[in-house]
């Protein structure tokens, strides 16, 4: 790769371009310009080795690696005679975190993304999250990383970036508060004892947007909902009272912003993650993007109604994770990934996954925080360990 287009091009690293973010940030670099715009010093991806190897040839990228330590010969060969760079494993993505770059996307799912992302951090890079865990997990780490990296942070979640399209900055001593919008999930209007016997497959159905399985099955149970709202207190500097959850079937409106004089500000636009892509990877300028506009005539009505915390108890688990602080984020996540994935594998119930969560919260509630990645890495460890024995799996 001719080092001299790195200097002339906009460069954008994607860690996780095979999975639907990445995929939805490249449809976006294409519409924008492409390899006439951007450069790409590092792509990531995890086992669909063909599509990573596409991407890396499609978009030139100067490095282009595999979470999985035994695909390395896999990707080596689909990669032969193209001069890009080829890894494999956890040091990889580190590595491809570390390539020089303006702007990072951190689209790894899960506690995966955040050492290659703080590697980003670490060489001053902006940063368009779109893993949660980085702040779930690791927010005062993260964001005291940022800080001292002096990159930008620019959320991609469309809740969040929502926010911080319409959080005027020199009004921030206004805010009351913030409003996250959740399509409440397939399951919005079942009882529990419907809910109880909702299978991985009814749970992965999403009736607005497409996402990842786990992801969808995370935004059925709420989970999602509850992990944006402690990424939310990292991102904006609020105190957990400060966060609410409104349902709102359409997905039109994608969060709010409420100010002491009583306006509340809102982002609107079609369900649709390019949005908020776009606005990360154009920001402070706004593109001009492949999406639907909203047809209001059409459109006709807008609806509300308040989480039942009953149903979704994720959300009152996320209320009490921010009071406790420490790393009872990290806990919470780690314990919601394994009972995710024995959920995944029709082991539990659907119900069971917040119990499971809540019970694991507790028992590893000893008030630590985390001085460092290695004190995440073991909260999160300790903690599906302990779900896991909850539900009685090998360790």
């Amino acid at each position: 790769m001719n080092s001299a287009a790195f200097a002339t091009k906009r460069r954008i690293s994607i860690l996780g371009s095979t999975g639907s973010i990445g995929r939805n940030t490249l449809d976006v670099m294409e519409h924008l310009g492409g390899r006439d715009a951007f450069a790409v010093p590092a792509i990531t991806g995890m086992g669909n080795i063909e599509l990573l190897a596409r991407q890396a040839r499609q978009t030139g990228a100067g490095f282009a690696a595999t979470a999985d330590p035994d695909r390395y010969a896999e990707l080596k060969s689909a990669l032969a005679g193209s001069g890009i760079e080829v890894g494999a494993g956890p040091s990889a993505l580190i590595e491809a975190g570390h390539r020089d770059t303006d702007l990072l996307l951190a689209g790894i799912v899960g506690i995966a993304g955040l050492a290659p992302t703080l590697a980003a951090v670490a060489g001053g890079a902006d940063i368009a999250l779109a893993n949660k865990e980085c702040l779930v997990s690791a927010g005062d780490l993260f964001t005291a990383a940022m800080s001292r990296g002096g990159g930008r942070l620019l959320p991609v979640d469309s809740e969040h970036n929502a926010i911080f399209q319409v959080l005027e900055e020199n009004q921030r001593h206004a805010v009351e508060r913030i409003i996250l919008t959740a399509s409440g999930g397939p399951f919005r209007d079942y009882t529990r004892e419907q809910m109880a016997a909702v299978t991985p497959e009814i749970a992965a159905a999403h009736p607005n947007w497409s996402m990842g399985i786990k992801i969808s099955i995370d935004s059925a149970s709420m989970f999602n909902k509850a992990l944006e709202m402690i990424e939310a207190r990292h991102l904006f500097g609020l105190r957990p009272d400060q966060i609410e959850v409104i349902v709102h079937p359409q997905s039109i409106i994608h969060s709010m912003v409420g100010y002491s004089d009583g306006s509340v500000l809102a982002q609107l636009g079609a369900p649709d993650m390019r949005h908020a892509i776009g606005y990360a990877i154009s920001h402070p300028r706004r593109a001009n993007l492949p999406v639907e506009r909203l047809d209001f005539a059409r459109l006709a009505r807008l609806d509300f109604s308040a989480p039942d915390e009953t149903r979704f108890p994720a959300l009152a688990l996320a209320r009490i994770a921010m009071q406790r602080g420490g790393l009872q984020g990290a806990i919470l996540n780690g314990a919601k990934e394994a009972a995710l994935d024995v959920f995944i594998a029709g082991r539990t119930g659907f119900l069971d996954m917040a119990d499971i969560v809540a019970e694991t919260m507790d028992r590893l509630h000893d008030g630590r925080e985390a001085a460092s990645i290695e004190d995440v890495y073991a909260a999160d460890r300790e903690a599906r360990a302990v779900a896991r024995s909850l539900l009685r799996e090998p360790a």
